[in-house]
């Protein structure tokens, strides 16, 4: 690749960044990672009655978060500033009057009525209707009046658009690096508006400009700006500009049935579909996943390496990742296997950083508690108990007995463990816990084990019991490493408990 790699994420601040829109980031960071290139953040904020409060911040945020800044954008000037379109809408008319000059665009004084009468005229006798080659000398525009009306009408104030001249009677030949060459009739497109009466540009317009004063040498986006690519391959030829070249990334589909992810998936099948938490959704960061998850299930969904491998940190992706092996159909969530990368991930943590996550709520859990626990402690529960976990938010579930003794049993349990001669049982094995000195996992192992050989009693009638006391159910590690941490004194407190109630 012989010319330098500047990719940009352009998204609008009109709310929160769906997991697509992390996606279509992702891919174009990897892009530019692998071919030494930049990439740039351009926010398109030129739809001002659409734009939301904090939604450019939660961008920034999302991808830094994600551990995919960008190299340029706001707050990082690379030269190619500024970085919001609306503090470049004065470069825009320009352009589109270099069009008109060229006689590759025309001025249309159709108000808003009067189009709204075709469409309902057209939609009448069962066809579309599209303002293009086969209407427009019909339609009030200055093609279809002198010029001398034109300036008149101009000068007069009175209000315009700029609607692209989509030639007549053309084969477009479009290249796409996901889907190969494209072949479009120009005569079924329409001529789209690329400057507004309200004095702003249309994306179409303001996108192509920004790309090429910013030597954008690649746009990867998502699929659903395919239908663009015409015109925007043909503005890019009427300003006489090389093309960047096109990825069209396909779409992120339902976990369930066709059609596009959507914020109500989410809802309804309890998993996010945003980075961050955004008012009342919940985000990937919140519902505790790692950032190294998210970014190792979103570059799976659409994109194949080629290979079983699944596991790839930011690193692996970055020398992996071509366009080439990116599908052209849609690649369906799974909220199942999102956390199962997320699980994978908690494992790979040391014991000491996920004690740390875990540190405040066990205090939180214990307050009043008249003992306190160490980090040692805390780092010890999380390493008999991580295996089981998916997200650090799992963590109490599974070990609350380490720091508090049960207040209830599971009730199928203690109907089936706890017999007529248990009391007895544990009564008399209280005493034995009593003479140990060394209440280590292996040594309380070793004495238990025999007293209940020496009693001629089965394991099933100690064991499980015993388990059940401690716990408060039928779950948990190793027994003996259950009472060789919470110690002597706390496995008898729960003894005696468990003989007065169940008594």
């Amino acid at each position: 690749m012989t010319k330098n790699v500047r990719v940009r994420f352009a998204p609008s601040p009109t709310g929160p960044l769906h997991i697509g829109g992390v996606r279509t980031a992702l891919f174009n960071y990897l892009f530019a990672k692998k071919h030494g290139g930049e990439f740039v953040l351009r926010i398109e904020d030129t739809d001002q009655n659409r734009y939301v409060e904090g939604a450019e911040q939660y961008i920034i945020d999302s991808l830094n978060w994600c551990g995919i800044p960008f190299d340029e954008g706001v707050g990082k000037d690379g030269g190619f500033g500024p970085y919001r379109q609306s503090e470049r809408k004065h470069l825009y008319k320009e352009y589109a009057d270099d069009l008109i000059t060229k006689g590759k665009a025309y001025y249309a004084f159709d108000t808003a009525e009067k189009l709204d009468f075709h469409r309902k005229d057209h939609e009448a006798k069962g066809k579309t209707f599209i303002y293009n080659w086969h209407n427009r000398l019909k339609l009030d525009n200055s093609l279809s009046m002198m010029p001398e009306e034109v300036e008149k009408r101009l000068a007069s104030g009175e209000d315009f658009v700029i609607r692209f001249l989509t030639p007549p009677n053309e084969k477009l030949h479009l290249k796409d690096i996901i889907r190969g060459d494209i072949e479009i009739d120009t005569n079924i497109l329409d001529d789209k508006v690329l400057f507004k009466s309200d004095g702003m540009p249309t994306y179409h317009l303001a996108n192509i400009v920004d790309d090429h004063l910013m030597e954008i040498s690649h746009v990867i986006r998502g699929e659903e700006w395919l239908p663009s690519l015409a015109l925007h391959q043909q503005l890019y030829n009427a300003f006489g500009w090389q093309a960047p070249e096109f990825a069209h990334l396909p779409l992120i589909m339902k976990p369930v049935g066709k059609g596009k992810l959507s914020k109500r998936d989410g809802e309804k099948g309890g998993f996010p579909v945003f980075p961050l938490s955004w008012n009342e959704s919940v985000g990937y960061r919140e519902s505790g996943y790692f950032p190294e998850a998210v970014i190792n299930f979103l570059a799976l969904l659409g994109w194949n390496p080629g290979t079983e491998q699944e596991i790839f940190s930011l690193q692996e992706l970055v020398d992996t990742f071509s366009l080439e092996r990116v599908n052209k159909s849609g690649a369906r969530f799974d909220p199942d296997k999102t956390k199962w990368y997320n699980h994978h991930y908690l494992q790979l943590k040391t014991n000491n950083e996920l004690a740390n996550l875990f540190e405040t709520e066990v205090s939180e859990k214990t307050i009043g508690n008249a003992i306190t626990f160490s980090n040692e402690y805390i780092i010890k529960v999380v390493s008999m108990i991580k295996e089981r976990a998916t997200f650090v938010s799992d963590f109490w579930e599974l070990s609350d007995y380490f720091f508090v003794a049960p207040s209830t049993y599971n009730e199928k349990a203690a109907n089936k463990q706890w017999k007529d001669e248990t009391s007895d049982i544990m009564q008399k094995l209280i005493p034995v816990l009593e003479d140990i000195s060394d209440f280590s996992s292996s040594n309380v192992e070793t004495i238990v084990k025999s007293w209940i050989s020496e009693q001629e009693l089965s394991f099933g009638k100690v064991m499980p019991p015993l388990r059940l006391i401690l716990v408060g159910d039928m779950k948990g590690p190793h027994i003996f490493d259950i009472m060789g941490m919470i110690g002597k004194d706390q496995s008898i407190e729960r003894i005696t408990t468990a003989i007065e109630k169940f008594g």
